[in-house]
């Protein structure tokens, strides 16, 4: 992203995602892992769309994405200082499902009330969620039935048309990418691993 002849369309791309974020509506963008459909992490409306576009029964939670450790503070509850630092010094991807999540649309946490927040090292992803100011639903860019994209590529077509903006930045990027690991945290800071 430092590459000077790239910074305009850049900009165009951040500024054209966040209008279309702030309007309920849904993206497709590269994310820290793996390529995913984005919304409004605060807009039922627009939570809900991401669940139609996948075909995913609605409870069955997603993750949000956040850009810094005072976002992810913001929603979630009684989180013990210990876990911030880690989710701040993971070299790593790393989901945290939270116990207890707020000021988060209603029908985006788990039925327990827990949530799954990421704090990508993704420079693109951090802008979008900063000029955004609110965190950012990250969903795996296909229907439930199908397997999650390791490149932009590998997409359908089907989903492509449906989604509100496609982000251009890394459509060409080859290298596969990774699902995050995954550790649930209990109400007392317990950690139990989910997805190495």
């Amino acid at each position: 992203m430092k590459n000077e002849g790239n910074n305009l369309w850049i900009a165009d791309d951040l500024l054209n995602a966040v209008e279309v974020l702030r309007q309920g509506g849904v993206i497709l963008y590269p994310t820290d892992t793996i390529w995913g459909l984005g919304c409004d992490a605060t807009n039922p409306e627009a939570v809900e769309k991401v669940y139609r576009i996948k075909e995913r029964p609605s409870g069955k939670s997603m993750l949000v994405l956040v850009s810094d450790i005072k976002m992810a503070e913001a929603y979630t509850q009684d989180t013990p200082d210990l876990i911030w630092t880690i989710m701040e010094e993971a070299l790593d991807p790393l989901t945290l499902i939270f116990p207890h999540a707020r000021s988060l649309a209603e029908n985006l946490p788990a039925p327990d009330g827990s949530i799954g927040i990421r704090l990508p090292k993704d420079n693109f992803c951090l802008e979008l969620i900063q000029q955004f100011g609110k965190p950012i639903v990250s969903s795996s860019a296909n229907a439930s039935s199908q397997a999650p994209p390791q490149v932009y590529m590998d997409i359908t077509r089907e989903l492509i048309e449906v989604v509100d903006y496609v982000v251009q930045w890394r459509q060409n990027d080859l290298q596969p990418g990774i699902p995050s690991t995954v550790v649930k945290l209990g109400s007392n800071g317990e950690m139990e691993m989910i997805r190495p």
